[in-house]
């Protein structure tokens, strides 16, 4: 962090492992007690194309919980380079790859061990050679200077609680001219400053 930069309202490596906790539910058991919906149900709420959608297993898309879809601003282009901030299990980095094709590349950024042994071995399971997934934090993307031509995300940014590193590192990842799309929860009206110090209140 910049000295100049805020200073977050909560312990970053808290409130991390309390997002890895629940999400690490969702891989594990992705039919389970949420509080929010997941797999296909709401891809087919949040307006996905089913043409993306149904030729993905079960596996691709039964751990999805995001709150929007980043690709209604904007379809990505054949052979675009993509990161995904937040990748969870993968679908996202599975609809974006089906859209850039063989000639473009997609890499998925998570912290969550879970996350990332199943979008992994779904990977390979449906020999998805453009994806890639690391392990990392939006904070410190673990991607070069200028490679993305966009960068997708789905209801992370909300979790990070330094908001100025974030969208620092998405920039720094991005090419002059690339594309943001994501989808993410915002307040209209501030926060009181003991409701930002409550963690529960960041990850419920």
């Amino acid at each position: 962090m910049t000295e100049n930069a805020p200073t977050t309202p909560v312990d970053p490596d808290r409130l991390r492992k309390e997002v890895q906790v629940k999400y690490r539910e969702v891989a594990l058991e992705p039919d389970g007690e949420h509080h929010f919906h997941t797999g296909r149900y709401l891809a087919a709420h949040l307006g996905y194309d089913p043409a993306w959608v149904d030729p993905l297993p079960d596996r691709a898309v039964e751990s999805f919980a995001g709150i929007a879809n980043p690709f209604q601003m904007r379809p990505l282009e054949p052979g675009e380079q993509v990161v995904d901030v937040g990748s969870g299990a993968g679908f996202d980095s599975f609809v974006a790859a089906g859209q850039v094709g063989d000639d473009g590349q997609v890499v998925g950024v998570d912290m969550t061990p879970e996350m990332l042994e199943k979008s992994r071995r779904t990977a390979q399971l449906i020999g998805a050679d453009n994806v890639e997934f690391r392990e990392g934090y939006a904070e410190e993307l673990p991607v070069e200077d200028g490679w993305a031509d966009v960068v997708i995300s789905n209801g992370v940014f909300n979790l990070c609680p330094d908001k100025h590193a974030t969208f620092q590192e998405v920039f720094r990842v991005l090419t002059p001219g690339g594309h943001l799309q994501f989808g993410d929860i915002a307040n209209n009206n501030p926060v009181p400053p003991e409701a930002l110090r409550e963690i529960d209140l960041w990850t419920g």
